[in-house]
């Protein structure tokens, strides 16, 4: 994938870049593996707001993704087409396999129509393959990567993003996740080989505040710029520092506060924390 830059005619777009969707080779999805997403505007159930700035945005479909991969092991599948997912940030590919069953999966990083994939322990090691974590050989780059065998790949599925198996031993393989950390997996867990497609996604620049609003997200206030009822850091005369540390509404800290839980269950599986 390639970045586009604009010509600067107007304010907007001086600053602003835009992907080339130069992989992608359909402009519409497949319908029957896609719902309707009802937006909710950071509203609960009853009304109230439980996550704040969000609302309004560009209508979008649902693609429904496999992210498990085990409903057809073994057999071979053919990539149909490359598409544009508006839910995420790397890119889809629709795959077809030898009984005609289709379905939608994240397309690895030079995917290309008519490329064969395929999921199961005796798969090959190619990219867009899925296999169980003891069938990869160490440092090779995954992702789609499994937490609990069969619930499908929770882990390294944004634009760009991969991690690499270090070692196994004791039926656990240790791989090094984007973050930094190392973390152990039980070897009967699934990944996809490769890297997540649509690397170039960090070097899109907006351009102009209404790219933000077609996502759904709205203007944020600076607490600064709020009055002492509003938040922790407002008022004061001038440009006040607010007189205490950084925090968020509700007071807690909000710079190098650690929120992770003392003695979390999955911390056993947890090598080396992250950067």
């Amino acid at each position: 994938m390639a970045i586009r830059k604009l010509n600067p005619v107007t304010p907007g777009q001086r600053k602003a870049s835009l992907p080339t969707f130069a992989e992608v080779t359909a402009d519409r999805p497949y319908r029957p593996l896609t719902e309707a997403s009802r937006k909710r505007g950071g509203r609960n159930v009853h009304g109230h707001i439980t996550a704040k700035y969000r609302g309004g945005g560009h209508r979008r479909r649902y693609r429904l993704i496999d992210f498990t991969r085990s409903r057809f092991v073994n057999i071979p599948a053919s990539v149909r087409t490359i598409e544009y997912d508006p839910n995420r940030t790397g890119r889809i590919a629709l795959i077809e396999y030898e009984n005609k069953e289709k379905s939608y999966v994240l397309a690895p990083e030079g995917a290309q129509v008519g490329q064969k994939v395929m999921s199961g322990p005796d798969a090959p090691i190619a990219p867009g393959n899925t296999l169980p974590l003891s069938k990869i050989p160490p440092g090779t780059p995954i992702f789609n990567i499994e937490l609990i065998k069969g619930r499908g790949g929770t882990l390294v599925r944004s634009a760009g993003s991969s991690a690499t198996i270090l070692s196994k031993e004791e039926g656990m393989a240790h791989v090094r996740l984007p973050s930094g950390e190392v973390r152990r997996f039980p070897e009967d867990c699934s990944a996809t080989i490769g890297q997540v497609s649509n690397a170039d996604h960090v070097n899109v620049q907006l351009g102009k505040a209404g790219r933000n609003r077609w996502k759904g997200r709205r203007p944020r206030t600076r607490p600064r710029a709020m009055n002492p009822v509003d938040h922790p850091l407002g008022g004061g005369e001038g440009k006040s520092a607010g007189g205490r540390h950084p925090c968020d509404f509700y007071g807690r800290p909000s710079k190098g506060y650690k929120t992770r839980r003392r003695a979390k269950p999955s911390d056993r599986f947890i090598v080396e924390r992250r950067k």
